[in-house]
């Protein structure tokens, strides 16, 4: 174990080597911590980390595929050797199921990687760090969700939710139930985990189309992320407060 790395509060964050992810990474690098940068392409991963680095961050790659047991295992194995525990952990991997999500004609496999991604995945990551959270003296997850997950705003009129997307905007609704869940299971515990809604940010997800930055996105993970101990837990975010489920 790493000594100067242990006094860190030390944090991961999957699919951070771009976009929203990244700057995830830089928010809380940008406060001292100790960041994995959890990622499946290496040159990607490592490029972030040089980045990250450069601008003064203490940031170490993390080969992560969510959807991969052994990786997954592996990347809890390679924290474990270098801090002994895990602070932080924000589950920001995503992905949007392709682009033509009519239900009556869409493409099954691609609704099943979305939910194996944005959903299986972020448990398969969960479960294997929660032994690592609960060393921590106050551990935190969040979970990168959507306001398009909201069943309250796709059925409220008039509500701007996006288009149908009968695989993307499901997985974010099944992601915020999910939170739930370890919300109730750990809700005796110091571990708080909450979800989190960036916005729509120009971002390779969407072809550059959203309105936001990658760093505005990232701010409300920050803000959960640094959620004092007596924080909520089991609840859903966004810049301007709490959105309904």
């Amino acid at each position: 174990m790493n000594e100067q790395t242990n006094e860190r509060t030390i944090a991961l964050v999957t699919g951070a080597n771009k976009g929203i992810g990244y700057e995830i990474a830089a928010g809380l690098g940008g406060l001292g911590w100790s960041v994995g940068v959890g990622a499946r392409d290496e040159e990607r991963r490592e490029a972030a980390v040089a980045k990250l680095r450069a601008a003064g961050a203490d940031a170490f790659g993390v080969p992560l595929d969510v959807t991969d047991d052994a990786s997954v295992a592996a990347a809890a194995a390679l924290i474990e050797e270098r801090a002994g525990r895990l602070d932080v952990l924000v589950n920001n991997a995503g992905i949007t199921g392709g682009a033509a999500q009519m239900p009556t004609t869409a493409d099954l496999a691609a609704v099943r990687q979305a939910v194996e991604t944005n959903v299986i995945g972020v448990i398969r990551v969960t479960n294997a760090m929660l032994p690592l959270l609960r060393r921590s003296a106050s551990p935190r997850i969040v979970n990168m969700s959507s306001s398009v997950g909201s069943l309250t705003r796709q059925t409220t009129a008039g509500a701007e939710t996006g288009p149908i997307a009968v695989a993307y905007a499901p997985s974010k609704t099944f992601l915020n139930a999910v939170t739930v869940q370890y919300a109730k299971e750990l809700r005796d515990t110091n571990i708080l985990i909450n979800a989190g809604c960036p916005g729509f940010c120009a971002t390779d997800l969407n072809g550059f189309r959203g309105v936001r930055t990658p760093e505005q996105g990232a701010a409300i993970a920050i803000r959960l992320a640094t959620l004092p101990d007596d924080g909520p837990s089991g609840r859903f975010f966004e810049d301007d407060g709490e959105v309904p489920w």
